[in-house]
């Protein structure tokens, strides 16, 4: 993997973000693979293809590039229209994800968030438009990908540095669970592993999980068992190899 742009595909364009288009759909035309079955390419979709921007032949899983001219992803990504990335995401065909930042032609970071990781409460709604503006009312959205638990989140780059094909792949599979989740199901396996995330240490009890019993239940006020659905959550991810039992109330995260 060549982590320079190939700055010469550029060379007929005069418009900036043309040209920053070209370049990084380039390279991850020339660089990437799919980190769901392997294969060495992908495909670019036509000219406006309005839910992707990549697929893969092979699996025919899709793919959407978003990229930035920095050095670090940041928490948000400016996406599009909100209305229509709510709509998308809450599809059967919603791509999966691909971040990446650069500078000075040269990628410093790339990452892969899977469709299955998304929800509506990571699509942040931004203020209409102005009534002088040319789009006067227009609604467009940021993705918050700190809403994304940790494991949703696969590096292919990272701080320019490659991550080995084996692992990507590896990280991938073990977050395809997540597949057959749909509504409350998923949006609970999700709200659990963010709070285990913010614990700021790999062995954590029971009770530090409780303490985001109030957050839990704003979110699900109808819900009336919330220590109990929080039991069933990590039981459920210690099952599918997320964190690990060490002894009574004592669980240990495992990085994938």
């Amino acid at each position: 993997m060549n982590l320079n742009f190939d700055t010469c595909k550029g060379i007929n364009y005069t418009n900036n973000s043309q040209i920053a288009r070209v370049l990084t759909e380039d390279w991850v035309k020339t660089n990437s693979y799919c980190p769901c079955c392997g294969e060495t390419y992908l495909t670019e979709f036509e000219n406006n293809k309005p839910v992707a921007d990549f697929y893969c032949k092979t699996c025919l899983e899709q793919f959407e590039l978003k990229s930035k001219n920095a050095k670090k992803i940041g928490n948000k990504i400016v996406d599009g229209a909100y209305s229509t990335m709510i709509k998308r995401i809450n599809s059967d065909e919603s791509p999966n994800f691909f971040f990446l930042t650069y500078d000075k032609c040269k990628v410093n970071n790339f990452i892969i968030i899977p469709k299955h990781y998304f929800t509506s409460d990571i699509i942040v709604k931004r203020n209409p438009l102005k009534e002088t503006a040319r789009r006067a009312g227009w609604v467009g959205c940021n993705i918050d990908i700190t809403k994304v638990p940790e494991n949703g989140r696969i590096f292919i780059v990272k701080n320019s540095e490659i991550i080995s094909k084996e692992k990507v792949q590896f990280k991938w599979k073990g977050t395809e669970f997540l597949k057959s989740k749909k509504g409350d199901s998923k949006g609970w396996i999700l709200d659990v592993m963010s709070c285990i995330d913010a614990i700021q240490k790999n062995t954590f009890s029971l009770n530090e999980i409780y303490s985001f019993e109030a957050q839990l239940k704003l979110k699900y006020p109808n819900n009336n068992f919330i220590k109990d659905k929080i039991r069933q959550q990590l039981q459920f991810l210690r099952d599918k190899g997320l964190i690990e039992f060490k002894n009574k109330g004592v669980y240990m995260k495992v990085e994938l």
